[in-house]
Formats: structure tokens, sequence, C-alpha cells
């Protein structure tokens, strides 16, 4: 049910034109839940790890490792030394 909500708040951001463009910018999780909140969405935390496990288990193996990869740059630049 909570994944259902997600995909309604989603497809709800599309005709809005508020929150399609704070969608487009870089957001912390609380700020995306608080967006969803304020469109009258009950999201929680757990909604949207779900969504992404829903959506990494869609990828090929080779889009995964290169996700992986690309987080593990990411992470390396925080790493001192």
């Amino acid at each position: 049910m909570a994944l259902e909500q997600l995909d309604a708040f989603l497809a709800h951001a599309k005709n809005d034109e508020r929150l399609a463009g704070a969608l487009q910018q870089p957001l912390g999780l609380e700020e995306f839940l608080e967006l969803a909140r304020g469109a009258g969405f009950e999201l929680a935390e757990q909604d949207v790890l779900e969504a992404q496990a829903r959506q990494d288990s869609l990828r090929s193996d080779a889009e995964l490792q290169a996700l992986a990869g690309q987080e593990a740059r990411r992470l390396r630049s925080f790493i001192p030394g």
C-alpha cells in the first residue's frame, strides 16, 4: 500500500509545476517526505527504501555494478589520505 502512495505522489507531482520543479533539485530524504506530506501523501522513510529496492530489482547486474562504482567513487572523496 505504501508503494502505491509513493507512486501516486510521483504521478501527482508530474502535473504540479511546483512539485515537479522541487523534485528536479537534489533533496534530502526528510525534504522529500515533507513535500509529499504537504501534497497530502503520507509517506515514510521505509516507503522510499522499498521503492529503491523495487527499482534495483529491475536493473541488470551491469547496471547495479556501475551504480556501485559511482557510489564508491563518491565515498572515496570523503576518506582522507
